[in-house]
């Protein structure tokens, strides 16, 4: 399944690009899960993110591989795959983008997911939809000029 939210946010894109911290990145995790950061190498090709999930009951490491990153006069964007996930994903794909828009900037999260059927893709959509939609207010207050 694929999952695309937009945000715009009134600050550069050279700006965006330079908030992308592994403080931004924890404070864009909503409560629950609570997250703890295990690693984090940065945006570029070959770095990696590594998390570990608390279910309360039950702990989960999530490790993604950043696979691509690329930059132009208009647009930064990475892609972060997952090589080691949660029991109930399968395939994980996000591309983090962000355009330049007039004076300010758009930031594109778009995922690409799979539970493993078509069932359990539809039941987890609303979940991870709502966990990015979590993000948008996130980065207005960041990125606000």
């Amino acid at each position: 399944m694929r999952i695309k939210i937009k945000t715009k946010v009134s600050s550069t894109k050279e700006r965006v690009k330079e908030g992308f911290t592994r403080d931004l990145f924890m404070s864009l995790n909503p409560p629950f899960p609570p997250v703890k950061l295990l690693k984090f190498d940065g945006c570029g090709t070959g770095d990696k993110v590594a998390l570990e999930l608390n279910f309360l009951l039950f702990k989960q490491k999530w490790i993604s591989d950043i696979t691509e990153a690329y930059e132009d006069e208009k647009s930064w964007y990475f892609v972060d795959q997952g090589s080691r996930l949660p029991f109930f994903l399968k395939k994980w794909r996000h591309h983090h983008g962000v355009e330049k828009a007039g004076s300010g900037s758009i930031i594109i999260d778009e995922i690409t997911f799979s539970t493993g059927t078509v069932l359990t893709d539809a039941l987890m959509y609303p979940l991870l939809y709502g966990q990015f939609l979590y993000r948008k207010p996130i980065y207005k207050r960041k990125f606000s000029g």
